[in-house]
């Protein structure tokens, strides 16, 4: 039977992954056993969906993303290149926790996260929130929020396009004056 779905050749699948209609896999990619992976998503190069992690229908995840156990995208979530997502608050290689160790991280519908931002373990990105680039979140976003920096904080509250009231006028990250 031919899958509905598209895996690059360099890429590896293990038993026990679940691949919807549509999703499209690309280079270097690793998907790990008790995987979800919804419809008309697509993965970039070089990414890891850890073992039983669930992903929503409609995600994009860009290049050089891990997406590990205990994390959670709802649909539409779109995941920068290079973020990063944590499951553990205290790692320590000696004395290995497992997945009783790991803390929920719950990305929901529609929300963004930036290139290179990193999301610390346990917390909740809202419905259509918006994380800048390079952004560290240490606490929960709430929905129709920008948040920005180190550590993120609510820089204000946008639409479900991620625009300022409508006004097309975001400004990424906060870095610009507003016009």
């Amino acid at each position: 039977m031919e899958n509905k779905y598209f895996v690059h050749e360099s890429s590896y699948i293990d038993d026990d992954v679940e691949i919807g209609s549509g999703t499209k896999i690309w280079h270097f990619c690793h998907i790990q056993s008790g995987a979800r992976i919804g419809d008309n998503c697509s993965l970039g190069q070089n990414v890891n969906i850890s073992n039983h992690v669930k992903i929503g229908n409609r995600v994009k995840i860009q290049n050089n993303v891990s997406v590990y156990e205990g994390v959670e995208l709802e649909d539409g979530v779109f995941c920068g290149p290079s973020c990063v997502f944590t499951n553990d608050l205290t790692p320590r290689a000696e004395f290995p926790k497992g997945r009783e160790g790991y803390r929920r991280t719950l990305v929901k519908r529609g929300a963004s996260i930036g290139a290179n931002a990193t999301i610390v373990c346990g917390v909740t990105i809202g419905e259509y929130a918006m994380v800048a680039a390079g952004a560290v979140v240490t606490r929960d976003v709430e929905a129709y929020t920008l948040a920005a920096g180190v550590p993120a904080r609510a820089v204000r509250k946008i639409d479900v396009r991620g625009d300022k009231d409508g006004t097309k006028n975001l400004v990424y990250g906060g870095i610009l004056p507003d016009p």
